[in-house]
């Protein structure tokens, strides 16, 4: 499934009318918790201070979208805001380029962008000048940027850095003891701002939050740490997941006749034992008893009853009587000659069945002709007729020399039928095993347990097929673990990678991942909130 597909299928199965968490939204409102009084103090400073301006954050803190509110809510026409991107352009020159382009400033100076400011001043115009991801700044940029904030007595321009806290150690050694700049550090949201923001992201999609139960929202809040971005990516995790689990719900419905495998078969031999005791009755097969032109194949073709010999049998007017399994009635069984009870054994091997096949129809199998004992007629009563050669094959005859000592080896041989269903019980067992191979990897709940709460690690992907997670552990690699946890009731298998001493490291961890791995979103998660999962699954 491409990821426009995917997409739709999101936006299908919860009716949005867009991803509530992508970045750019239509029609985004900005969020005021914990972010308008940071824009109304950026617009006093602005105005009052003379100091260059910093806003700090971690990625995903909301900084950009801050700038973007600032440049919105300023007045065009007596304000003309510059946006530069330090990414890919860090010295000095690269960045001054940029501003002179916007001011249409023919040199790429500290001195001429002033001279443009000073005149723009004396048209009633202010230049705002705001730098993304200033953090990526080298000295030389960073020393030219405090220069243009300085400006010179006529004007100066407002300028404000929003980067991550590693810019405030680089700004600090070119303050030389001086209070040159002023920094503004955003803070997370509360659990109440984190809900809050929830729903007006849903809202504008076209539904509300209760799409999310508490215990998700409170998860959304600990997972994200409470960062606007990492609400965004976690959010809209936690809705494909729970989709994911509906629809592989859905994919196994129950249905009014479902049996398994193995019960349709038994249900196929009981049929086939039913038919075949059917066409045995006396009244059918009077045409075929022997002297009447039945066939060594015809005489082959037994049910595969579980049923012994009994003493009533001989009440039975001669003939043997065969007991089949679900049935509690003896059934007559004409056979040739007399006293000449089939065991199962042999109706297998002529069946083409090992001794660990069930029961049931041999397919395509030719039936062969049957191997059938003699049992030696008690004393006094005289032998029946001698059974034809085709329907006993040469070996029998040896047994047959001897009535007397026959007798007793048939006693032995009367639970041989009981334990056929035995050998079908225990050949499953013995195959599951070899169904497993030995090089899957497991989950890893243990080796969660073993580490530090406080070390984070990289979600990758959740997936509720396990053999999915374990596939891509074993493409992956070693640093690749997956751990199992319920979702609604459904098991949810989540890939993680890496251990990592800091929110930080495993953030550079994430940049380093494959470009494949990076587009599925990755974030990083705490190692205590992955062992309250393992403990609640307990």
């Amino acid at each position: 499934m491409t990821s426009l597909h995917a997409d739709e299928a999101f936006l299908g199965h919860y009716q949005l009318n867009h991803d509530p968490f992508a970045a750019r939204v239509p029609g985004f409102k900005f969020f005021p918790a914990q972010r308008k009084p940071v824009l109304g103090q950026l617009h006093h400073l602005a105005r009052y201070s003379q100091l260059l301006l910093v806003v700090t954050g971690p990625n995903g803190s909301g900084k950009t979208l801050l700038r973007q509110a600032l440049v919105a809510s300023t007045n065009k026409q007596s304000v003309q805001s510059v946006v530069v991107s330090a990414r890919g352009a860090t010295d000095a020159a690269s960045v001054l380029s940029q501003v002179a382009q916007s001011l249409n400033v023919a040199q790429a100076d500290v001195e001429d962008i002033l001279d443009q400011v000073v005149q723009l001043a004396l048209t009633g115009q202010e230049v705002y000048l705001l730098v993304d991801d200033a953090e990526q700044l080298d000295e030389s940029a960073l020393q030219a940027m405090l220069a243009l904030a300085e400006g010179t007595p006529e004007g100066r321009p407002h300028v404000f850095l929003f980067g991550e806290s590693s810019l405030i150690a680089d700004l600090e050694p070119l303050s030389a003891e001086q209070e040159r700049f002023h920094v503004i550090e955003l803070q997370p949201y509360s659990e109440d701002e984190t809900r809050e923001y929830l729903s007006q992201r849903l809202e504008g999609a076209g539904r509300g939050l209760e799409v999310f139960n508490s215990q998700q929202i409170a998860d959304i809040h600990e997972n994200s740490e409470g960062w606007p971005g990492a609400i965004n990516r976690v959010a809209r995790d936690a809705m494909i997941e729970a989709m994911i689990a509906s629809r592989s719900a859905v994919k196994r419905p129950t249905m009014g006749f479902n049996m398994p495998k193995k019960h349709v078969l038994a249900l196929s031999a009981v049929v086939v034992v039913a038919v075949a005791a059917a066409w045995m009755l006396p009244g059918r097969n009077a045409d075929k008893a022997p002297g009447h032109g039945a066939t060594p194949d015809e005489q082959a073709q037994l049910p595969l009853g579980q049923g012994q010999p009994s003493a009533a049998q001989s009440n039975n007017q001669g003939g043997p009587a065969i007991e089949f399994a679900g049935t509690s009635q003896p059934m007559p069984l004409p056979l040739v000659g007399q006293s000449q009870p089939v065991m199962r054994g042999p109706l297998a091997e002529a069946a083409g069945m090992g001794d660990g096949d069930e029961a049931g129809p041999a397919g395509d199998t030719a039936l062969q002709p049957p191997t059938v004992t003699t049992i030696a007629p008690p004393e006094g009563v005289a032998a029946g007729p001698a059974p034809t050669p085709a329907a006993i094959p040469a070996p029998a005859p040896a047994p047959i020399a001897a009535a007397k000592p026959v007798a007793p080896a048939v006693k032995p041989a009367a639970p041989a039928p009981k334990a056929a269903p035995v050998q079908v019980a225990t050949a499953k067992p013995a195959v599951k095993p070899a169904e497993k191979p030995a090089a899957k990897p497991a989950a890893g709940g243990s080796w969660y347990a073993g580490q530090a709460p406080g070390n984070y690690v990289v979600q990758i992907v959740g997936t509720s097929s396990e053999s999915a997670a374990q596939s891509i552990v074993r493409e992956r690699g070693g640093d690749y673990r997956y751990f199992k946890k319920n979702l609604q009731g459904k098991p949810l298998y989540v890939v993680t990678y890496g251990n990592f001493a800091s929110r930080d490291a495993a953030l550079a961890a994430i940049k380093a991942l494959p470009a494949k791995v990076q587009a599925g979103k990755p974030w990083p998660r705490t190692v205590a909130s992955i062992q309250q999962e393992l403990s609640s699954n307990r």
